[in-house]
């Protein structure tokens, strides 16, 4: 199944892959990075899948419901049309302490049979699923995690060790349940059908009562609120920790090898999400991942990545199956956890910045900390790092000496406002400034007219057009950058991260987003706009869910997904956009006074 046709459903603690052909094909029980329940995504053979799916030919179309979470797949067969509504449900007091995956048939027209395939993943071979009666109830077993089938009077279903199978003729006017509770070393809570159908609707309005508090005016209202819905199913709620993806080892070019591991949570990806937050109002989630930031940050210094429980990564190994399409290796861990990036310094002290510029107070604690970060990064920002592309190689990278600049910047602006301690200020300003002269006599091309990915090389970076947003010196600098970015690193409707990836790997979606973002902080709106307009056009393959890259040729979605990076680039270009069109109205009516 492409991934540009899959559905995502959460609950603020997991993630579930929902395709066009009715079958679940990645779910992780009961946490986002727990090992997967369902994983036929990426092991065909024996990862397991909770499939309902119409007998003999159909089409099929799948769309969310507006403002919400919960999705809709509607079957359309030769004697009749179906919908599956289905939903990682919660309950008017947030999520559920067990998980509940709720799908519901509906008959449309005319009848239309569907079969039923539960069967439970072998974790690469790590388990052996069973079935056992407990009560009345029959369970099945998976290492840790048990469960119950629980599903209406109407489907005939067969039970074996390896899972359920089963059928349903379903009429115009019928609906029928089939869900999955399940929960890990815990007791198990079986709730009745009706009450597990009933959460569909109350998880739904709950989704719909949360989206009504974003802010946001613009002409893009429906793909700014399903960005922002993405990024809420990242937010690991039991921690505040907010994850790059919901998956792993999905490639970034099929064939291409590389595969990795997103199910932790970067300080790069966490600090831009909080922005992204921010700028759509959603302010708690914004504070609860700013304060876990930060309570990680106190804990293991400056790391690159961490668990969404707060610990540290594990060293990366190979999982034995065969992968998205064939497409291996599959992996868990992360080599990043271990690399110098200074881009952490930067991106602590935007989100900061960013918090405090809401009106909110940081407290003597995270004051100090933020302190003792402006210290070491004034001190260390001499050295090399991996970059925020995380590169084998260590280098001089003008991102990351940019993001040293923008960290004491921030630092030099939060002491001036009462924020931080002032005992280094003056420190902070005086080193920023050499940083700022460091760039600017080491990272220029003349050639390129263009700042460069490292001193010594003609190299071009993506990433760069971020020091827009960062309020990075040099106006005229910047202007030549971005358009050389989008001179030398398009394809399409999108772009590379740097020069020479493409024969490595698809278009990187957020880099798109960050040029179009550049094009209209330096009054470029025309540039930003149609290049906001293309990017949102190329995207329509999918329901509104990006992954981490894409083919610009065909439109085929690549990496893991939902990507976090993708979405909050997204919703900061179009928040741009939406504050220069209200910048403008209200100049034009003061002229009009």
């Amino acid at each position: 199944m492409p991934l540009e046709q899959y559905g995502i459903l959460g609950d603020g603690r997991a993630v579930a892959l929902s395709g066009l052909d009715g079958a679940i094909d990645w779910w992780c029980v009961p946490n986002l990075d727990s090992p997967p329940l369902f994983n036929r995504l990426m092991d065909a053979e024996q990862g397991g899948v909770f499939a309902i799916t119409p007998r003999g030919r159909f089409q099929s179309r799948q769309q969310y419901r507006r403002d919400s979470n919960v999705c809709e797949t509607v079957f359309v067969t030769p004697t009749g049309t179906a919908r599956i509504v289905e939903s990682l449900n919660s309950g008017t007091a947030g999520r559920l302490p067990w998980a509940e995956l709720a799908r519901r048939v509906e008959g449309l027209e005319g009848w239309v049979e569907f079969e039923l395939t539960i069967i439970f993943g072998r974790r690469a071979d790590a388990a052996s699923p069973y079935q056992s009666t407990i009560g009345k109830h029959s369970v099945f077993h998976v290492d840790r995690v048990l469960g119950v089938f629980v599903h209406g009077d109407a489907w005939q279903v067969e039970r074996s060790d390896e899972g359920v199978r089963g059928s349903l003729r379903i009429e115009a006017g019928q609906r029928q349940l089939a869900a999955i509770v399940a929960g890990e070393d815990e007791p198990l809570v079986v709730p009745t059908v009706e009450d597990i159908d009933a959460r569909i609707e109350i998880s739904d309005q709950e989704w719909r009562r949360w989206t009504e508090g974003l802010k946001y005016g613009g002409p893009f209202r429906d793909e700014f609120r399903r960005s922002a819905l993405a990024l809420k199913l990242l937010l690991f709620s039991p921690t505040g920790a907010i994850a790059a993806a919901a998956t792993s080892s999905l490639p970034e070019k099929i064939g291409g090898g590389k595969n990795f591991e997103y199910r932790y949570a970067w300080i790069r990806d966490a600090g831009y999400t909080v922005k992204a937050f921010l700028a759509a109002g959603a302010n708690a989630e914004a504070k609860a991942a700013f304060t876990w930031l930060l309570k990680r940050m106190e804990e293991h210094g400056p790391q690159v990545c961490f668990t969404l429980h707060g610990q540290k990564v594990g060293p990366e190994q190979e999982i034995g199956v065969a992968g998205y399409r064939h497409s291996g290796p599959v992996r868990t861990g992360n080599l990043a956890a271990e690399q110098r990036q200074h881009g952490v310094f930067g991106d602590i002290f935007e989100t900061a910045s960013r918090f405090v510029d809401g009106g909110n107070i940081l407290d003597a604690s995270s004051a100090h900390l933020l302190a003792r970060m402006a210290d070491l990064c004034a001190d260390s920002w001499r050295l090399k790092d991996h970059g925020i592309w995380e590169l084998a190689e260590a280098e001089h990278y003008t991102n990351s000496k940019i993001s040293c600049w923008q960290a004491l910047a921030r630092a030099v602006e939060l002491a001036d406002g009462g924020q931080l301690p002032t005992t280094c200020r003056d420190r902070w300003f005086r080193e920023r400034d050499r940083i700022e002269a460091w760039i600017v006599e080491n990272c220029w091309s003349e050639a390129k007219q263009s700042y460069v990915m490292y001193p010594g090389t003609e190299k071009l970076d993506a990433s760069l057009a971020l020091a827009v947003r960062f309020r990075f010196d040099g106006h005229d600098r910047l202007l030549g950058t971005v358009a050389a970015l989008d001179r030398e690193l398009s394809h399409g409707a999108f772009h590379y991260r740097y020069t020479g990836m493409r024969e490595e790997e698809a278009c990187f979606i957020a880099c798109t987003f960050w040029i179009a973002e550049a094009h209209l902080l330096l009054d470029q709106e025309e540039a930003g706009t149609r290049m906001i307009r293309r990017a949102v056009d190329g995207l329509q393959a999918g329901n509104g869910v990006f992954s981490e890259m894409i083919d610009a040729d065909t439109g085929a979605h690549l990496g893991n997904l939902p990507q976090g990076l993708s979405h909050l680039a997204h919703i900061m270009a179009l928040d741009v956009m939406e504050q220069r069109a209200r910048r403008e109205t209200a100049s034009a009516r003061q002229s009009g006074a």
